[in-house]
């Protein structure tokens, strides 16, 4: 891709990609956008989009490799450097319940996402890619699952706006679920747990968090975020056992040997994890935002992110939106109320008796 022939159409091509990323973090900032809690990610899939439906067909068709390069290298570099986000000292600061109740969740909701696909005729790889980002952390699990899928750049993007739809009305919800006093029967640690296991992203988690705890005096909105990021270290294994069961499903229904297609940048997702909880040890920093260039870190991490988001936008067209129909937000929208009720009691189950 970077050889001497095509090196400078695929550095305008990324350059191109840079710039709406750079516009994606200016809109982002903007007081009405940022109360929407729409992080740069999903700006950028929706600027991608955009130009994908008016300017894409001017664009040479030799700058075309850079969208590819951006949806793959650089976006398992963003992964990988997403585990700066993390540590496993968080994982004990929730305790086992927390632990056990996304664990349910997550497995719960995918194997029912792969089930509800086939019952209203979906096809496997988009109803995988919207199970996956509904059980773990939404755009961010959908872009991880996509190496390991190997599914088209359009079904990623569906599975994306699926996700972004009902985790953005989740997380207005939650907080009026809560003031209304429907979320009397839990408690604020309940609660807490309840919202991190079940919201899509790790923005929604934090609005929603903040919404119902401002202060935090309650432990709400930190709790939650915690048990989120702990739905995040998921991922990684979660694409383990994902590429060992593709690999059988393509062997029995091509024949012969499939290949495996292991996701190292999850190995190294992991490993970064470790390193930062060591780094967190070392530099005796309370939380894992007061770790030495953390935000820096997360910035370019968010950055290369968004150039992937943007690059998968910009390779979805309307037409292809209207020839997945309405199946992929009807899954989505079965798969929110299984998070919204199925959550509520697992939660309250699990942390009863843990």
């Amino acid at each position: 891709m970077f050889n001497r022939a095509l090196r400078a159409d695929t550095l305008h091509g990324l350059l191109l990609m840079a710039l709406f990323t750079c516009a994606a973090f200016y809109i982002a900032a903007i007081p009405a956008i940022k109360a929407l809690s729409l992080s740069p990610l999903i700006v950028g899939i929706l600027l991608g989009m955009i130009y994908a439906n008016t300017l894409r067909p001017k664009l040479p068709e030799a700058w075309s490799p850079a969208l590819k390069f951006c949806t793959k290298q650089i976006l398992r570099t963003g992964i990988v450097l997403y585990g700066f986000r993390l540590t496993l000292t968080q994982v004990q600061e929730v305790g086992l319940a927390a632990v056990t109740v996304d664990l349910i969740i997550v497995c719960g909701t995918i194997c029912l996402g792969v089930l509800l696909g086939r019952i209203i005729k979906l096809d496997g790889e988009t109803a995988l890619m919207t199970a996956t980002g509904s059980s773990i952390c939404g755009a961010a699990a959908v872009l991880g699952a996509e190496p390991v899928v190997r599914c088209a750049p359009h079904k990623t993007a569906i599975a994306v706006s699926t996700v972004v739809i009902f985790g953005t009305i989740a997380m207005f919800l939650y907080p009026i679920l809560y003031r209304m006093g429907v979320l009397d029967g839990m408690t604020d640690a309940q609660v807490a747990v309840y919202t991190g296991s079940t919201l899509h992203e790790v923005a929604h988690v934090a609005g929603a968090g903040n919404a119902m705890d401002p202060t935090d005096s309650l432990g709400i909105a930190g709790t939650a975020t915690i048990t989120k990021m702990i739905r995040v270290m998921l991922l990684a294994p979660v694409l383990v056992v994902m590429s060992f069961i593709l690999a059988r499903v393509r062997q029995s229904r091509d024949g012969g040997r499939s290949r495996i297609t292991i996701p190292w940048f999850a190995f190294n997702f992991i490993l970064v994890i470790a390193f930062n909880t060591l780094l967190q040890a070392l530099c005796d920093a309370p939380t894992v935002k007061d770790i030495p260039l953390n935000g820096a870190i997360e910035y370019i991490d968010t950055f290369l992110l968004t150039m992937a988001m943007t690059a998968l936008g910009a390779d979805t067209s309307i037409d292809k939106f209207k020839a997945a129909g309405a199946k992929p937000f009807i899954l989505a929208f079965m798969l929110f109320m299984w998070l919204i009720f199925g959550g509520y009691f697992i939660t309250k189950g699990i942390t009863a008796l843990l």
